[in-house]
């Protein structure tokens, strides 16, 4: 679905900016130019299926409880830079946050925000012709055990957390609707 609405955007770069939100059932995922040494099992062998994609960034796990966020926008209608887009990323998680009273933070140097030195959003994007797709990851209340079999992000000393470690309460319905309207915010989108 993610690759035929951006080939239709491609083709019609006047169509409307999407936000796909979803999750995905248990499986690796590898970024273009990944590293195998980041997985500690033999993914020829795993119960849980690896994929190589055509996003950047490492390895990292999917699974239920963790919200999966792919926007589809044409940056030429907002701004040509990657470095703006992905730190655009960071600020929407981090806006979700803050609704919650949580120090969503940037490491200089990475990708991803963090609470109290846990990672709990992850960026891995795509752009083409300046038309965006995959996008970020944020474990609200996944199973963590996944990430065990893996070295996240290719960062070995911040460990992987989730927001419900922070608010025991919180609900994946909850975040999709902030997400939704944190993104339409940062962007200056109307979502319907």
């Amino acid at each position: 679905m993610q690759r035929s609405l951006v080939n239709q955007r491609l083709e019609n770069p006047n169509l409307e900016d999407t936000l796909l939100l979803l999750e995905h059932p248990p499986v690796y995922t590898l970024g273009t130019g990944s590293h195998i040494k980041f997985i500690k099992f033999d993914p020829e062998h795993s119960s849980i299926p690896v994929y190589r994609t055509e996003r950047g960034g490492e390895v990292t796990h999917h699974c239920p409880g963790q919200l999966v966020g792919y926007p589809i926008l044409n940056l030429r209608y907002h701004q040509q830079d990657l470095h703006w887009y992905l730190r655009q990323l960071e600020a929407v998680i981090i806006e979700v946050l803050n609704d919650y009273k949580l120090p969503g933070k940037r490491i200089p140097g990475l990708t991803g925000v963090w609470v109290n030195n846990y990672k709990v959003a992850a960026i891995g994007i795509k752009v083409k012709r300046w038309v965006t797709m995959h996008g970020f990851s944020i474990n609200i209340c996944p199973d963590l055990k996944g990430f065990d079999k893996i070295i996240p992000c290719g960062i070995e000393d911040k460990p992987v957390g989730t927001l419900q470690q922070f608010l025991p309460e919180i609900t994946l319905e909850e975040i999709r609707q902030k997400v939704t309207e944190k993104f339409a915010q940062v962007f200056q989108l109307i979502y319907v």
